[in-house]
């Protein structure tokens, strides 16, 4: 960032006009509008004056380098990593932090720099001084001032972890505003304060309702890396496939029908009647596990609605009429186990 653009930063965020900056140091609202345009530089006297009036210092405001490439902070990382395996501490500290003052606006170096220093000292048990930890928290905010969500993010996460490896669980609970609400690391991370608070139901909550949507995610995953194999033609993945869907329902608890019902799309697809006739029958009968994991003690926590008996007749209802009009089952229609397993169910309707 050049000076120009520091200098009308800084000042527009001071909610500060040109001529209310010009008055102050005794020049024309022309020459700051031509300073922040590039078209010149202030004089070397005024320096000190603009950096004290914009509240930073002078090394800011000398930051003439551009915005940093992703192969640079990578290359100073490096270097910030080489330097605490040959050098002090205090020395590679001193190093980072004067690179700091020469990118002052780079988000993702103040968070990669105070994370690497942090991990290191935790790692290798390095005493120092509170005015270190001080100033890394410095840095992991500054982080938090990037125009990056992900940068951002992550300084989040660090500060996150200080606070409540420091047992703050109150400040480290200020920094879940960062993350998304959709964000499954939000609620896991809420679910462990609320452990460490005592609010032990909560965390129980908490932590199973994040198992029973990771087991929707998971589900629909598997069901979109089978679709994929299923049109590359490899029936021997497809296979693996449906089996770990129902290994994957029956790990967490969601009863035999949802074990089974993956099976029928690859029955169908390989005009398998054996196997098709046999999983419709066992899904039929099973249409009242369709909600096992209401009653498992994996989610005694959660509250799930009850399914009456007239919701679970509806089921079975929708699921003969679907089999019966499904396309791909058409190789069933002269096979007499799926008429008389047509007949039995349409007579118990």
């Amino acid at each position: 960032m050049q000076i120009g653009q520091i200098i009308r930063k800084n000042r527009k965020e001071k909610n500060m006009t040109q001529e209310e900056m010009a008055n102050y140091l005794g020049v024309t609202a022309p020459a700051v509008n031509k300073w922040e345009n590039g078209a010149s530089y202030p004089d070397i006297m005024l320096l000190a004056p603009i950096a004290r009036l914009l509240e930073i210092t002078v090394d800011e405001l000398l930051a003439f380098q551009e915005e940093l490439t992703a192969e640079e902070i990578a290359d100073l990382v490096q270097e910030l990593d080489v330097m605490l395996k040959e050098k002090t501490y205090e020395e590679a500290f001193t190093w980072a932090k004067e690179k700091l003052r020469l990118y002052p606006n780079c988000g993702q170096l103040f968070w990669q720099f105070a994370l690497i220093l942090d991990v290191h000292r935790l790692e290798k048990n390095v005493e120092v001084s509170g005015q270190y930890e001080e100033v890394m928290i410095q840095w992991y905010n500054r982080a938090l001032e990037s125009g990056e969500e992900e940068v951002r993010t992550r300084a989040a996460d660090s500060l996150f972890a200080y606070y409540e490896r420091n047992e703050q669980y109150g400040k480290a609970e200020e920094y879940l505003a960062y993350f998304s609400d959709q964000s499954p690391e939000k609620k896991r991370k809420q679910a462990s304060l609320y452990s460490k608070t005592g609010r032990r139901d909560e965390a129980y909550k908490a932590y199973e309702e994040l198992l029973f949507s990771n087991y929707q995610m998971a589900r629909l995953l598997f069901y979109n890396i089978y679709r994929l194999v299923m049109e590359d033609g490899n029936m021997d993945k497809a296979h693996l496939l449906v089996e770990k869907q129902g290994e994957l329902a029956r790990a967490y608890d969601m009863g035999e029908y949802n074990e089974i019902s993956e099976k029928l799309e690859l029955a169908a697809a390989e005009k398998d009647a054996d196997t098709a006739i046999d999983v419709i029958g066992r899904m039929q009968a099973s249409v009242e596990s369709i909600a096992d994991y209401t009653k498992s003690p994996l989610y005694e926590h959660m509250t799930f609605r009850t399914l009456s008996g007239e919701f679970v007749e509806q089921i079975k209802s929708n699921l003969l009429e679907a089999v019966q009009a499904d396309e791909s089952l058409e190789f069933l229609k002269e096979d007499r186990r799926w008429k008389e397993l047509l007949q039995r169910y349409t007579r118990k309707q």
